[in-house]
């Protein structure tokens, strides 16, 4: 499960120097939506893009330095809001394979692809920049 708030873009640049969430204080870890942090459980465990994660709950953030090479993070601080992060309480991260979406992507977007077997691909799309990464349960 995937909880999450979801920004808009509404004519403005989110990505990059002088976008809008390198005016975050946690730039550039992103909490990944908007308002509270966003919130991941988990009933099995999990392999995230070679990270091994052990079912419970977590919060993710991605980490967007480079708007074209970005990295999520697993965090095991649950329950703040969205403009604090902890980096100590990092499960671990993960690199994750970019893409542009055709068009504009105007709301945040969270998606859960079915990849067969015990396999889906978890992407998030927003702004001008979609990024995926596997996940198997275990």
């Amino acid at each position: 499960m995937i909880r999450y708030s979801a920004p808009s873009v509404r004519g403005r640049r989110i990505f990059g120097d002088g976008g809008l969430l390198s005016q975050d204080p946690t730039y550039p870890a992103w909490r990944a939506g908007a308002n509270s942090a966003t919130v991941f459980h988990t009933d099995a465990d999990l392999d995230i893009g070679g990270l091994n994660v052990p079912k419970g709950d977590y919060t993710l953030y991605v980490w967007v330095k480079d708007p074209n090479a970005w990295e999520l993070i697993i965090n095991k601080e649950t329950g703040q809001w969205g403009l604090t992060y902890d980096k100590s309480r990092d499960h671990g991260r993960v690199k994750m394979t970019m893409s542009k979406p055709p068009a504009l992507v105007e709301r945040l977007k969270y998606s859960l692809t079915d990849q067969g077997g015990n396999k889906v691909k978890l992407e998030l799309a927003w702004e001008n920049h979609a990024a995926s990464v596997p996940i198997t349960v275990k």
